[in-house]
């Protein structure tokens, strides 16, 4: 089993962020986490903010397709609280899904909001309830991460000095096939992010990543509100009405100039829809709100624009 220091050196990022050896690869596969120094009332919080968000859900209605969302901020980095916050908000007008959204997020970009952490475990306890609550024939998961992600390990979950954890791509897929949801889109914003898709491809799912396998994505300082990704995506081109395939072209396309134009090696973000997907797709885009929402939050490349100070003599 992977010692805590070697937790704590993979997810703290350095070298072995990115250069992972098999026994750690291996570990991330089987779902690796560990909560450390937590208090028995921690845990039991923990516990009943997951079951209160699953029972406040409302369930779906048989014949109508309905969209189910879950926006993770996996790492407890204030940009990703602040991300899955405004995320949260914009998916659930989008998709209509008022009564059914959970978000779970932690740190101080969470603010006072009631939510569980986005730990793994607390991530597939709340899909489970979701789940319950479907119609897993016709309902659709809309599940949106946030985070820093790893090569081969997927996305980390780390909590100051007392959460870690990894959840590999193949994780995620047995999870997800194993409480039986066929439809889903999901939207991952972390750093080799496209190694989800072979994982998660199937006839029925859309996926949309932040960056290819081999590359890392851009926005997640902790004074940030928005990532690259999320900033485009979701606070940008989600708010314009416009149907998936013409958000996602947007989106890519201020993802690339703001690479460029920053002298940074592009990130390539990538997208999937499989061959069935445009049925539950269309659904949802025909009870989607036209009018367009204002974005929220400083820009994420607004760090990058700041003049560099002059040098002294």
């Amino acid at each position: 089993m992977m010692s805590l220091a070697s937790a704590a050196l993979l997810l703290g990022g350095g070298p072995a962020a990115t250069s992972q050896n098999r026994g750690q690869v291996t570990q991330a596969e089987r779902g690796y986490f560990v909560e450390q120094n937590r208090t028995a009332n921690w845990y039991f919080d923990q516990q009943s903010k997951v079951v209160n968000a699953v029972k406040a859900v409302k369930p779906g209605r048989k014949g109508v397709i309905e969209a189910f969302v879950v926006v993770a901020g996996i790492d407890a980095d204030p940009v990703f609280g602040r991300e899955a916050s405004a995320t949260a908000k914009v998916l659930t007008r989008r998709f209509r899904a008022q009564g059914r959204t959970i978000t779970l997020s932690a740190g101080n970009g969470a603010g006072k909001q009631a939510n569980a952490h986005g730990s793994p475990a607390n991530l597939w306890a709340v899909l489970a309830g979701v789940a319950s609550k479907m119609n897993r024939d016709e309902d659709v998961l809309i599940l949106y991460t946030t985070s820093h992600g790893g090569k081969k390990v997927g996305l980390i979950y780390k909590d100051g000095q007392s959460g870690f954890g990894m959840i590999a791509p193949n994780h995620m897929q047995r999870m997800l096939k194993g409480l039986g949801i066929k439809r889903k889109l999901v939207m991952i914003s972390a750093c080799y992010s496209g190694e989800f898709i072979p994982a998660l491809l199937n006839d029925d799912s859309v996926i949309i990543t932040a960056a290819s396998s081999i590359k890392t994505s851009f926005g997640c300082n902790p004074g940030n509100d928005w990532t690259f990704f999320g900033d485009a995506l979701i606070n940008q081109s989600m708010r314009e009405g416009l149907p998936l395939v013409a958000t996602k072209n947007a989106a890519f396309r201020k993802i690339s100039e703001w690479e460029l134009g920053n002298g940074l090696t592009p990130s390539e973000p990538q997208y999937y829809a499989g061959a069935d997907s445009k049925k539950w797709l269309s659904a949802l885009e025909n009870r989607m709100p036209r009018a367009r929402t204002k974005p929220v939050g400083t820009p994420a490349i607004a760090v990058l624009k700041k003049p560099m100070p002059a040098k002294q003599p």
